[in-house]
């Protein structure tokens, strides 16, 4: 058996530059490379349940000095390494999900649109072609079921050219949410920046809609096997959702968290995107705890692609376990 070491990984490289250097014929791929990734859709089951996650991508930026509003950048950083992720980055991604419940086609949020392909030179924006890929028309999606009211969550709602992109979906929001963001008062009392841009944004999407909304309410079904449940902090109406078939259940935790490599690991601090910072870890806190104690599965939106896991308790924190890929459903 060849050894394999410093000294051998040398010489191979040291030969390598010979040749190049005594004019050997360069060896080209028999195909040209790939300048994209392939769609991004994973399925499984929850008893006779159907799930499609279709990602709309990660979108990469700066790390600010704020991303942790009670951590300080350095301590972010040391999280980020101990997860092998680059100092000084932040990717988060985003993970729509579909679910075929037998009777329905249900999407539950809907990522940053279609404009934002080209917004973010295709970071994001891949929902709508990543259902096509999975062989799913978004014109027969019968409800779209959104859990709070950020961009990443209502923007898909709208094509590039801003017309509905479920054309004959039953649009589904938290009555607790809707109240909030449609309040003129609220609104008003914004303060400028983030929270009066997505005032104005909501305002956008829901308008081309005409409005036409189902408000929903915590602890009913919004649809066969979906039970909506109350997770505030994030937003004051914000949703989770637990999918449920027979003895199996998946815990949908939409942003009860976002990158688990910092906030699960480090669930009390605290998104500088969290409306009510302290409410959010209550929550994240009791709902993790509850995942733990009772083995669930949980469905991630911005857990890295496709979002499906475990969790178990890890020191202060938590860990997630992501599930083994499976190939068959």
């Amino acid at each position: 058996m060849t050894e394999l070491n410093r000294r051998t990984l040398l010489a191979g490289t040291a030969a390598a530059t010979f040749a190049a250097a005594a004019g050997a014929a360069p060896v080209s791929a028999a195909t040209p490379a790939a300048d994209k990734q392939a769609p991004g859709i994973y399925r499984y089951k929850v008893g006779s349940l159907e799930v499609t996650v279709a990602t709309d991508g990660a979108r990469t930026f700066p790390l600010s000095d704020s991303f942790v509003l009670n951590a300080k950048k350095d301590e972010v950083n040391q999280a980020l390494e101990a997860a092998y992720m680059p100092r000084d980055k932040m990717t988060i991604h985003f993970a729509p999900i579909v679910v075929n419940t037998g009777s329905k086609l249900v999407v539950i949020d809907t990522g940053n649109g279609e404009k934002s392909f080209a917004e973010t030179k295709g970071e994001t924006g891949h929902f709508l072609a990543n259902l096509r890929a999975a062989g799913i028309d978004p014109q027969a999606v019968d409800t779209v079921v959104i859990s709070h009211f950020h961009g990443d969550h209502v923007n898909g709602l709208l094509t590039a050219d801003n017309k509905p992109a479920f054309a004959k979906a039953e649009v589904m929001v938290s009555a607790t949410e809707w109240k909030f963001w449609m309040d003129d008062g609220e609104m008003s009392r914004a303060p400028q920046g983030r929270m009066a841009d997505l005032f104005k944004n909501n305002r956008r999407v829901f308008d081309a809609l005409g409005r036409k909304v189902t408000p929903y309410e915590w602890n009913k079904e919004v649809a066969p096997g979906i039970t909506a449940v109350a997770t505030i902090g994030h937003t004051p109406g914000h949703t989770s959702y637990v999918l449920a078939s027979g003895n199996a259940k998946v815990y949908v935790q939409s942003d009860v968290t976002n990158h688990p490599d910092l906030f699960a690991r480090h669930p009390g601090w605290h998104a500088f995107f969290d409306q009510d910072p302290a409410q959010a870890e209550e929550t994240r806190r009791k709902v993790y705890d509850m995942i733990v104690a009772e083995k669930l599965a949980i469905q991630g939106f911005h857990y890295p692609f496709p979002g499906l896991g475990h969790l178990e308790k890890d020191g202060a924190g938590y860990r997630v376990v992501p599930a083994a890929w499976n190939p068959v459903l």
